[in-house]
Parts: structure tokens; C-alpha cells; sequence
């Protein structure tokens, strides 16, 4: 039998700490959520490994040490509300709801987003609302909100989700130009998204977060 409490802790030692994730809410989140409850079945037994792990067509789980360098990043703080757009079958909402007040995530996957609520109850897990949506409209009814997560790659983030970040809130998603790819934290101040470079980060563009492209001849 695999001891998966053996090899949570091995992620937090060899993925998360040498990656500067110093902060102890995030290394207790990560310590705490068994991240393989929140995988398909057939990828139990890679759940800890350090890649992004394929859950649906063109959509992963974030690699532990990416996940865990964002949420370090933007501050969470006990009584921040956060948006997880993208959050599949609920893990990155999971460990986000062990240091926030409260996660609504959103996913545009029909089943996924049911088995995420499913999941998140099972780990006793009862401050994330996990809804089906349209991932580029956000959730703007239970907004605005202190921290929005994208999970997964974009080329831009659309307005309407930008417009649910409360003044003095942080935003953090993975910008790929081609095949290089940034993490970066925006901060919302006087009005205005400032976006400021992270980390390198690969991921996937989401379909939803792709650049309307030109017509050229």
C-alpha cells in the first residue's frame, strides 16, 4: 500500500521548500491536503510527482512547487475571499480554503465541477462554494474578491474577470508567449491592474484565455 502521507511530506521537502515557499500556511496547506483524492483514479499513484498532471483536454493540475509559489505570492490572508477559476477537481481550492475565510471556484467542466464538490466534502472541506460556469466570466455575484487564482496558462485575462478584484487585491496566473511561459502577480491599485514578473511557469493555455487572433491574408 502506498503511503501517500510519506510521500505529501517528500513534496513539501523537495518540491516546495528549495522553491523559496517559506510561508507556513502554505507549507501547512500543503502538508495538510491529500492531493490524491483530487486526481482522477488511474493518477493516484503520480499525484505527488513534479509535473502538471493531465485531468481533461488541455487542462492540469498545477506541478506542487508552481501551485504553491503562486499561492505564497499572493499574501492570502485568514480573511480574504478568493476566486479559483479553472480549479478542476478542487485541490488548488482546497489548500487555498486552509489559510482564507472562504473559495468560490469555478469550473466549466460539468462533471469535474461535481466531483470537486464531492471531493471537497469528503476531505471536510466546507468553505469553497464549487460552482459551473463560464471560466472567463468569473463569478462576479459572490465578488468582488481579495485574491483571483487562474489554474492554468493564458495569453490575456479578460476584463470581466480583472473587474471582480477589490482595490488593493492580487491576481496571479501563467502568461505563455509561445512556448515561454511567466507566472505573474498583479496587484489592483487606484483602479489599475499592475502586473509584476514571478516566476517562470508552464502550463496549458486555456481555450478560454486565448488572444482573439487578426485576420490577415
Amino acid at each position: 500500500m502506498i503511503d501517500f502521507a510519506a510521500r505529501r511530506t517528500m513534496m513539501v521537502d523537495t518540491q516546495v521548500r528549495p522553491n523559496d515557499v517559506t510561508k507556513f500556511p502554505v507549507i501547512e496547506a500543503m502538508l495538510a491536503i491529500p492531493r490524491e483524492e483530487f486526481v482522477p483514479p488511474s493518477l493516484r499513484d503520480v499525484a505527488y510527482s513534479g509535473e502538471n498532471l493531465t485531468v481533461g483536454e488541455g487542462r492540469v493540475m498545477l506541478e506542487p512547487r508552481t501551485l504553491a509559489k503562486l499561492v505564497d505570492m499572493l499574501d492570502i490572508e485568514p480573511d480574504d475571499l478568493v476566486l479559483d477559476i479553472a480549479s478542476g477537481y478542487g485541490y488548488s481550492a482546497a489548500v487555498i480554503a486552509r489559510m482564507s475565510e472562504a473559495v468560490v471556484a469555478i469550473e466549466d467542466d460539468t462533471d469535474m465541477a461535481q466531483e470537486a464538490e464531492k471531493r471537497l466534502a469528503d476531505a471536510g472541506v466546507f468553505n469553497v462554494a464549487a460552482l459551473h460556469g463560464d471560466l472567463t466570466e468569473g463569478n462576479a455575484r459572490q465578488g468582488p474578491y481579495d485574491v483571483i487564482l487562474i489554474e492554468g496558462a493564458v495569453e490575456e485575462v479578460p476584463e470581466t474577470i480583472l473587474d471582480q478584484l477589490k482595490e488593493g487585491g492580487r491576481i496571479g496566473a501563467i502568461f505563455m508567449e509561445g512556448s515561454l511561459g511567466v507566472a505573474r502577480i498583479g496587484h489592483r491599485l487606484n483602479g489599475r491592474i499592475n502586473w509584476r514578473y514571478a516566476f517562470n511557469a508552464h502550463a496549458p493555455v486555456l481555450r478560454a484565455f486565448t488572444k482573439e487572433r487578426g485576420f490577415s491574408l
